[in-house]
């Protein structure tokens, strides 16, 4: 265990720090959820700082361990890396400044620190973003030993940086705040209704209206969900036969993430119809079944037309910085 953990180290250390730092976040934010009892927009203060701990965390540790798998570019991915470290850390400090003062950290306006906050934060996302699109180039560009893990990357590099993307349609105005109605904030979560009614306990989505934090939330973490899903299939090689042709893995992959592209997609039509994803209607229900059914028809289609396996041989392991 401990030789695992120092490897692990090893893959980026500012980024690996950034994520143990984002866990400690984890606990204390989890601390204020409980003796806390402020709220904003009915959701305790500790709620968004939370959540963007574990994803920020999440975000932190994936990159690590995909820069420390580089072959090329290494120098290039540090300073990525470190970059990533330093802009994540801003963001999440005003957001922490923002709860602890009882007060929104996005959208608000409503004094000139309130405004110029927002305006780091804005920035600091764009950088993220570019420096994002130049490191999946640089991943995408590089090889890997298994090719089910390599599309499962290219896929959650993808679909991750569109997700972030997807961020920018909560940064316009609404119609009410254009009007004047609603003062003190540019942009919202919600489409449909104001943000701050009635929610899914502790992460928020709305339950009566759109929420465009859910494609976000869905294709950002596609760069964790999709790797697992890779790591998966080769270890459920070693029991099932069909699965040890890696040709098979592959489409399978490719399977997956379409299908996650797919739900991606559905999820912000959804979101910008102004429907809550705990209330579907007919329409969203009938395209859910056919992306589901659509995805089942090929992963069985793709298991049966396997080719025969031979002995199980594990593909060979990619060098790791430290290992």
């Amino acid at each position: 265990m401990h030789g695992t953990i120092s490897r692990a180290w090893q893959w980026h250390r500012p980024l690996m720090l950034l994520t143990g730092t984002m866990a400690v976040l984890t606990v204390a934010t989890l601390i204020g959820l409980v003796v806390d009892g402020r709220t904003i927009d009915g959701q305790s203060v500790w709620a968004k700082p939370l959540k963007f701990a574990i994803s920020f965390g999440l975000y932190a540790f994936t990159w690590a361990w995909l820069f420390s798998m580089q072959r090329r570019a290494r120098r290039l991915c540090w300073w990525l890396g470190t970059s990533f470290t330093v802009v994540i850390v801003l963001e999440v400090a005003i957001i922490v400044l923002q709860a602890a003062r009882g007060l929104r950290s996005h959208f608000n306006v409503s004094t000139e620190l309130d405004a110029q906050l927002f305006g780091i934060m804005g920035l600091a996302v764009v950088l993220l973003f570019i420096a994002n699109i130049v490191a999946a180039v640089l991943v995408l560009l590089d090889r890997h030993a298994d090719r089910a893990g390599a599309w499962a990357i290219r896929f959650g590099l993808i679909l991750s940086t569109a997700g972030m993307g997807l961020g920018a349609l909560m940064t316009s105005p609404t119609a009410e705040q254009q009007a004047g109605v609603v003062k003190g904030l540019i942009g919202a979560h919600s489409v449909g209704v104001r943000d701050g009614g009635p929610g899914i306990p502790v992460i928020g989505w709305s339950t009566t209206g759109g929420d465009l934090r859910i494609p976000h939330f869905i294709g950002m973490h596609a760069l964790q969900l999709l790797p697992l899903a890779a790591l998966l299939l080769l270890a459920l090689a070693a029991r099932f036969a069909v699965l040890r042709d890696e040709g098979t893995r592959v489409r399978l992959i490719v399977v997956a993430g379409t299908g996650y592209a797919g739900l991606v997609a559905l999820a912000t039509w959804q979101a910008l119809r102004g429907q809550p994803l705990v209330h579907p209607d007919g329409t969203t229900l009938i395209a859910f079944g056919l992306l589901v059914a659509s995805v089942a028809t090929a992963v069985t289609v793709t298991l049966r037309r396997s080719a025969p396996a031979g002995p199980y041989l594990p593909p060979a392991k990619v060098p790791v910085a430290g290992g």
